[in-house]
């Protein structure tokens, strides 16, 4: 097996993104996606504009991580945000540590800006495991997310 590798997504890689982002939210969406809304927004990040996507594979794509350079609405001191990290169900169990490799996609490019970067679970699946492999990469928590009247999966979106 060849080193998994999270390059910058380009880009051709679009219509590949989009998919992956529509299962992504899929399962962890709270509301509907928009395919047009979503090709609005990721196009700014494919040609690094304040922002990037790490993809693991080529045409198929394996695993994502979006990330924005953002600013709080009480300052304008910017930080990287994490938008959605997602691995397809089919290489979650697989060997390479898709996830982790992400989480280390992320903290690179950070310090590569010289940003804080923000990365968060908003998700009903999993989250004790995510939180975990994020405590082992990134230190502490520094909050926690709580949706009420809502939940993040397609079954339940808020229409």
């Amino acid at each position: 097996m060849s080193e998994i590798k999270v390059r910058t997504a380009q880009p051709e890689d679009e219509d590949a993104i989009v998919k992956a982002l529509c299962e992504a939210l899929d399962e962890t969406g709270l509301f509907e996606p928009d395919e047009k809304l979503i090709r609005l927004c990721i196009k700014p990040f494919l040609n690094l504009d304040n922002g990037i996507i790490g993809v693991i594979g080529d045409t198929n794509i394996e695993a994502m991580i979006m990330l924005s350079v953002s600013t709080y609405w009480y300052s304008d001191a910017a930080f990287l945000e994490e938008y959605v990290t997602f691995v397809r169900t089919d290489y979650r169990a697989a060997k390479g540590g898709r996830a982790r490799k992400l989480v280390e996609f992320a903290k690179r490019a950070a310090e590569k800006l010289g940003l804080p970067l923000l990365i968060g679970i908003l998700s009903n699946e999993r989250t004790v495991a995510k939180t975990k492999l994020y405590q082992r990469h990134l230190g502490n928590p520094a909050g926690a997310f709580f949706l009420y009247g809502g939940s993040t999966s397609a079954k339940n979106m808020v229409h």
